[in-house]
């Protein structure tokens, strides 16, 4: 509380310091995130949706911090929707729990194969997948679009499930690299970036077909997501992908993340939604 017998000089004093406190404070940043889960994001911010967040709050002029969790079931509700943070880096662009921008980037499932393998395409329908070991992602129990796939078809004995999370990130790419399984179906981002380490080893072919009918997509683009009336953020982070887009490619390049032309019409975005 101001005292009436304080100089002019003072009050100049105490106005210009409170003007500092409240020019120096800003705006924050909550990102909800798996603390490990790469090459996505981990608690020591070195996956490639660390990087682009980092891009986006200092583009917003925010101080970045980090909801760090499992993204599992209910995630949404709990996390997101109770406003215990307000942004996820990646998830599908048709996410309908969540407000989301357009797309910054579309990737697909693509078969790890054998760089020495004389396979030059192969498809989901390749009758030459028959007596293969084929390894998939297994996520809460589940498998992966492609294990269901290789289902329909017939395929329920040739399917070899991997937990790709955490420390086991790598063990589908590596089972390839070691002819532990003849090859594997595995999400693009994932599979580009453990290719990698094994370049020397395995190769990535995209799957065909896109989408196994009547409806099952192997291709996906992926979006931002906040939380549902949200406007003013998800419009903050469209200016930002749309000011930063080479920028956000070239991260995900050096990730070897592949991938897709996005489709015109998921370029671009209402503004009221």
């Amino acid at each position: 509380m101001f005292s009436p017998f304080l100089k002019p000089a003072a009050l100049t004093v105490i106005f210009l310091v409170i003007a500092g406190a409240a020019s120096g404070q800003s705006r924050e940043l909550r990102v909800c995130a798996d603390p490990d889960n790469m090459p996505f994001s981990n608690i020591q911010q070195r996956g490639f949706e660390n990087r682009i967040a980092e891009l986006v709050a200092a583009d917003l002029g925010a101080h970045l911090s980090y909801v760090w969790q499992r993204m599992g079931r209910g995630f949404v509700r709990e996390y997101i929707d109770r406003s215990q943070c307000d942004l996820v880096i990646g998830v599908p662009a048709d996410f309908r729990l969540l407000l989301t921008t357009i797309p910054y980037y579309r990737s697909s499932y693509v078969f790890v194969v054998p760089r020495q393998s004389n396979v030059k395409s192969v498809s989901l329908d390749s009758p030459e997948l028959h007596g293969l070991k084929i390894g998939v992602q297994v996520l809460d129990e589940n498998y992966t679009p492609p294990g269901t796939a290789l289902a329909r078809r017939g395929l329920q004995s040739e399917i070899v499930g991997f937990d790709t999370t955490g420390e086991d990130a790598e063990s589908i790419v590596r089972a390839v690299a070691k002819r532990q399984v003849d090859l594997a179906v595995v999400w693009g981002p994932l599979a580009g970036y453990f290719a990698q380490r094994y370049r020397a080893a395995v190769k990535l072919m995209p799957v065909e077909p896109e989408v196994d009918p009547p409806g099952l997509p192997f291709t996906f683009a992926i979006s931002m997501g906040v939380r549902k009336g949200n406007t003013a953020l998800r419009n903050d982070l469209q200016n930002v992908l749309s000011t930063h887009s080479s920028q956000i490619h070239d991260i995900l390049a050096e990730y070897g993340v592949p991938e897709l032309p996005l489709a015109p019409q998921q370029t671009s975005i209402s503004r009221g939604q």
